[in-house]
């Protein structure tokens, strides 16, 4: 049930969106990369953007339902940040960036699924083992989107079960991790 009526976020009916409020197209560009800030991006992108268009999108609510505490609170007491809501009824006004790949300083550009299975092998951070990431991710997606068909994600959990005669990516693999 919605609280509040999404008639102040919602472009005219009346009117097609001016060419600045259509979200942004591809335009070919295989390294292009679209973010969509709804919160802080709008006002503080803090990355390197080569193009920017205040736009929207359909379908979700932005509420002010998610705790933060680290930028905008603490353990102690949370400060509360925007997140979005699916809302069939919704619209969530923002601002989309265009970044390339050689301005984003983390992007790696497309490489053999061979080359990621052994770079995710290799890594570890501050959240954990890269290996953990790709199992989860893909147990995510054998249980909840069996539907859908992400052949990148396959080709590199193959890769890695080409690697690691053991590796089984099923629910008892994850526990493991």
């Amino acid at each position: 049930m919605k609280q509040e009526s999404a008639a102040s976020n919602t472009p005219p009916a009346s009117q097609s969106p001016t060419p600045s409020a259509q979200f942004p197209r591809n335009d070919g560009d295989p390294q292009a990369l679209w973010i969509f800030g709804y919160g802080s991006l709008v006002w503080r992108p803090d990355f390197a953007y080569s193009d920017s268009r205040v736009g929207f999108v359909r379908g979700y609510s932005r509420r002010f339902w998610q705790g933060d505490t680290f930028h905008r609170g603490s353990d102690k007491m949370p400060g509360r940040v925007v997140t979005l809501l699916e809302d069939h009824e919704g619209c969530t006004w923002g601002v989309a960036y265009q970044v390339q790949g050689e301005q984003n300083p983390g992007y790696l550009g497309p490489a053999p699924a061979e080359a990621i299975a052994t770079q995710i092998l290799a890594c570890r951070g501050f959240s954990g083992h890269n290996l953990e990431y790709l199992l989860r991710l893909a147990d995510f997606m054998q249980l909840c989107g069996p539907q859908a068909q992400d052949e990148h994600l396959a080709a590199i959990v193959d890769a890695v079960g080409t690697m690691l005669p053991c590796f089984c990516p099923t629910e008892q693999a994850l526990a493991l991790v």
